[in-house]
């Protein structure tokens, strides 16, 4: 193991909300600041580690990602750009709400619940029996707060900070941040779903080898790596020799180069390059270092779920299409909708942006409505007219021309009262 994965799982080994730093570090492990300067990114990186201005840079607990719904105090303070005045010690934690305190101390109580962050001005009454209630406390107007209130914070390690945003600024830019993380939240990705302990070989082993894990898994593509366990090919069961030679060594049959991803890569697109390369199993790495494998099932099940899950955070997408409907008659499907504020360019009509991803989503939601299959867009062609003015009513016809066992096209027009805007063609892949 190197001296940078040791420095990692050190950092992982220590108690959430300890302090780092290099110096500590590379004092500790006997490392060059270099070193450990690099490992404490990585695991910053990987979510292990924060760092906070003004704090510096803590052990904190890693969240999964299907669960981010909540935002730690240390996020927080980077969005409001604040600073901690005390409670420096539960800075990792993480706030399940928000309440505003303007109000009387008897009826804030009411809203008052352990892990809510308290949104408040200068007024110590409040501050107090939110800490008492083992809530945060985040002050507003750039106003401090007495070392009373500093000491309790520190006694319950609840966080308390300080903004110089007025309190509405604060709320939306707390609310916009669950939003998006909320977004964050339905985008998976591969080390979401692959495979971490794969079955692989190694290049010097023969075909006997290959048969013998063939017969144990009965699994038909494998990774191939070398030494240092970098990936350098894959071999699957097509790639076995005629004949019954099976003291050929791997290397000789494997497929060389082959194509991976990384724990990063999100699953729409590893679902993309495996349908159009062709592939069944595409080797995780980090660098070049086996880490898992994803198989083409693990990705079709994976966007099914993405497609079954509630829309929590809205999308500019979603802004737009919610105010389409659609009906079904004969094979077109019919959208009806208005043109919204946000859809309009500086000139004051509908962006082509906005227009083409109308048509764009017309066209690949009317694909697939069609046993629920899962696509891969290939080209998209689309023609404009017309301009388009705000509260335009539009309407776009979409009909499915072809659809056969890998490929699929679907033609999409935009009409404003029966004149053509817009002209659109979709080529697609069928992912199965």
């Amino acid at each position: 193991m190197s001296k940078h994965e040791d420095i990692i799982n050190h950092i992982a080994s220590l108690q959430v909300g300890t302090k780092i730093s290099v110096r500590s570090i590379a004092t500790e492990l006997g490392v060059s600041d270099g070193t450990a300067y690099r490992a404490i990114k990585d695991a910053e990186n990987i979510g292990i580690v924060s760092t906070i201005p003004r704090v510096g840079t803590i052990r904190i607990e890693k969240v999964e990602k299907k669960s981010i719904e909540s935002l730690s105090y240390a996020e927080v303070v980077n969005i409001i750009e604040g600073t901690v005045l005390g409670g420096r010690d539960g800075i990792h934690k993480k706030l399940n709400k928000f309440v505003i305190g303007a109000m009387k101390v008897n009826d804030a109580k009411k809203y008052m619940a352990p892990g809510c962050l308290v949104i408040v001005g200068n007024r110590e009454d409040i501050q107090k029996v939110a800490l008492e209630n083992e809530c945060s406390v985040l002050i507003t107007g750039g106003f401090e707060c007495s070392d009373r209130i500093k000491k309790l914070g520190d006694e319950k390690c609840l966080p308390i900070i300080s903004t110089s945003y007025d309190t509405f600024t604060v709320a939306a830019m707390i609310d916009r941040a669950l939003s998006e993380s909320l977004i964050k939240k339905d985008i998976i990705l591969v080390e979401d779903i692959m495979e971490t302990k794969p079955e692989y070989l190694k290049a010097t082993d023969s075909v006997d080898e290959l048969k013998r894990l063939i017969e144990e898994t009965t699994h038909e593509r494998y990774p191939v790596v070398d030494d240092n366990m970098n990936v350098v090919g894959i071999v699957t069961i097509k790639d076995l020799p005629r004949g019954e030679n099976d003291n050929i060594s791997i290397s000789k049959i494997m497929i060389k180069n082959p194509i991976t991803v990384t724990g990063k890569t999100t699953v729409a697109y590893t679902a993309h390059v495996m349908g159009w390369e062709g592939i069944e199993l595409c080797p995780v790495v980090n660098g070049k270092k086996l880490i898992g494998v994803v198989g083409r099932q693990d990705v079709i099940k994976a966007l099914q779920y993405v497609s079954r899950q509630p829309q929590v955070g809205e999308t500019i997408e979603d802004l737009i299409l919610r105010n389409f409907q659609y009906k079904i008659e004969d094979d077109t499907v019919h959208f009806s909708g208005k043109i919204i504020p946000e859809m309009l360019d500086q000139l004051g009509t509908a962006s082509w942006s906005s227009l083409n991803m109308l048509l764009s989503a017309a066209g690949i939601l009317t694909l697939r409505r069609r046993n629920g299959i899962n696509i891969s867009v290939d080209s998209v062609f689309t023609y404009f007219m017309k301009p388009v003015q705000m509260d335009s009513i539009i309407e776009i016809a979409t009909r499915v021309i072809d659809m056969g066992r890998s490929f699929c096209k679907v033609d999409i027009e935009m009409y404003k009262k029966k004149n053509l805007i817009a002209k659109s063609m979709i080529s697609a892949k069928i992912l199965r």
